[in-house]
């Protein structure tokens, strides 16, 4: 830690414990007695004393002392020292303790009963006067395994400067095995200077509070992972289907990659449908995809967007699914067009795709009359117009991938918990069947394996005190749900970061507070099914009841 006045070292040749400051903390390469002379290992000395040491070349330079490190060579003030001032050992450069006192204008004494205990005493190096100052704390030093550390930050700018980045070495919010440990902080400001690393130890004994999986069912933020080795034999949670609102789902993805302009699907709705779309730009030129309503009463027909998330332009095929739903999620509504007998505008257009990039879209729109969807890719220079889409061609499915239209692109589930841990599997084929459809064009029957754009509307009875996980079965999948906790309505990014892959690594979803919770959710595109959610029984400190604990399943 970065202590103002001077840094104290106490330390004994050949001891791995070391105090700084009267802090006991370890060396990772004990001090040593080599040919006569006591060596201390360059590079953690200075780390301890909070002295820079500056690199360049092969040279190491730290105060008035220049290191050749291989030549073990060493100049201090311009004055060559004697041969066995510098050893390297196994990679590690050692440097006589007095060269090193010397170097720093420092003090090195040693214990006056034994002579075996040496204490160096430096001041601390006093650094650019305009660099940021890193601090933080920690409301302990002492934990049990598996027990919360609350940190708080408090570092600043000498001239209110503000801090861009923080870079943090060590730091955890539980440590789960006995121990000591050292925690770093390293603070940037808008000027671009870099604070010194600012530590702090703290000790890990005594008996477990928690294991990282009843940690993280205590403590996780939703979004994060913890591991789970038992996921795959928790018994299976019984979900019933119960009648609701349903509508259609017109479903474009193929031919993923078309190769020039045309009608990628088509069909008729009215009332609610939802629509999903993938497409790349496979054109040699930059392109646009559309969808085009039109008209097809004899009165005006008001076509209205009730929810729309897209992710476009992209290359990236794992942010698809995930930055759509999220865009989705937060939609609130969008425009009403008024169709005229037989008009036509586009209730989607896409921004320029250039070659190769594509877009991923989820709407909800609804019709109070009958209009016809045109799905186009249209090079960049083509207007979506009713005029042009008839004169362009009917693309042919590309045999991977589906289109078509599927009927009952909603299905409302109640799952009432009992014993727990459960999971509950979506997107399986068996357990959650693929929706059926037809494809418009070809009036060919068509399968829609991992019901990609269908919402699951999950009423979940029980619920108060437990933490929902979202467990990947199929290997990557990052995506979002929406949780209806009581008062509480909140999007979840699943995973917060990276990809979700591992069945044994959850991914925490929410912990209830209600009874009654109601989970929104759509398999994202580009992910992989099947997906399970994973309900524990979790004592929770904020919400449910604090008293509860885990009931692990013995299989």
């Amino acid at each position: 830690m970065a202590a103002a006045g001077s840094v104290q070292l106490t330390f004994t040749v050949d001891a791995a414990t070391l105090g700084v400051n009267g802090e006991a903390t370890r060396w990772q390469n004990p001090p040593r007695l080599i040919g006569g002379r006591t060596m201390l290992p360059l590079r953690e000395a200075a780390a301890w004393l909070g002295q820079p040491l500056v690199e360049g070349g092969d040279q190491l330079q730290l105060g008035r002392l220049v290191v050749g490190v291989r030549s073990s060579t060493a100049a201090l003030a311009g004055a060559a020292q004697p041969a066995g001032t510098v050893v390297t050992v196994d990679g590690v450069v050692y440097v006589s303790a007095r060269t090193l006192t010397e170097a720093l204008n420092a003090n090195l004494s040693a214990d006056d009963d034994t002579g075996r205990i040496l204490t160096l005493t430096a001041l601390r190096d006093g650094g650019n006067p305009l660099a940021p100052q890193a601090r933080f704390s920690t409301d302990k030093i002492v934990y049990a395994p598996g027990e919360r550390i609350v940190y708080t930050e408090y570092a600043y700018d000498p001239d209110g400067a503000d801090l861009t980045a923080r870079k943090w070495v060590g730091r955890q919010d539980a440590f789960f095995q006995p121990g000591t440990y050292t925690i770093g902080l390293t603070v940037t400001n808008s000027r671009g200077l870099q604070s010194k690393p600012f530590t702090r130890t703290v000790t890990v004994q005594g008996a477990p509070l928690d294991s990282p999986l009843t940690y993280a069912l205590k403590y996780a933020a939703p979004g994060d992972r913890f591991p789970d080795a038992q996921v795959l034999n928790y018994p299976l949670a019984q979900a019933v289907p119960v009648p609701g609102p349903s509508y259609p789902l017109i479903f474009s993805d193929s031919p993923e990659v078309p190769t020039q302009s045309g009608v990628l699907y088509q069909d008729t709705v009215s009332g609610r449908a939802r629509l999903l779309a993938y497409h790349l730009n496979g054109l040699d030129r930059p392109a646009r995809l559309y969808v085009l309503a039109r008209n097809l009463e004899d009165r005006p027909v008001e076509v209205r967007t009730e929810r729309l998330g897209e992710t476009a332009p992209t290359r990236i095929e794992g942010l698809l699914g995930q930055v759509t739903l999220l865009d989705y999620f937060a939609s609130t509504g969008g425009p009403v067009l008024t169709l005229g007998a037989g008009q036509s505008a586009a209730v989607y257009a896409s921004p320029t795709l250039s070659v190769g990039s594509g877009a991923n879209m989820m709407q909800d729109l609804s019709a109070s009359g009958r209009v016809e969807l045109t799905f186009l890719m249209l090079e960049d220079t083509l207007p979506p117009t009713a005029q042009v889409a008839q004169q362009l061609p009917y693309l042919p499915t590309d045999g991977r991938h589906v289109r078509g239209t599927f009927p009952g692109a909603v299905r409302h589930l109640r799952v009432s918990l009992g014993a727990l841990p459960a999971r509950l599997v979506i997107g399986d084929g068996l357990v959650d069947p693929a929706l059926t459809g037809t494809d418009a064009l070809t009036r060919q029957p068509v399968r829609l394996s991992g019901n990609y754009g269908v919402l699951y509307d999950l009423q979940v009875e029980g619920a108060a005190g437990t933490a929902v996980a979202l467990s990947p079965r199929g290997g990557l999948y990052r995506g979002a749900m929406n949780v209806e906790d009581g008062p509480i309505t909140q999007t979840i990014k699943l995973p917060r970061s990276g990809n979700a892959i591992k069945p044994e690594e959850p991914v925490l979803l929410w912990r209830a507070g209600s009874p009654r919770l109601n989970i929104d959710f759509i398999p994202a595109s580009g992910s992989n099914l099947p997906i399970s959610l994973i309900f524990y029984r979790a004592g929770n400190p904020g919400l449910g009841n604090p008293g509860d604990g885990l009931k692990v399943y013995q299989p």
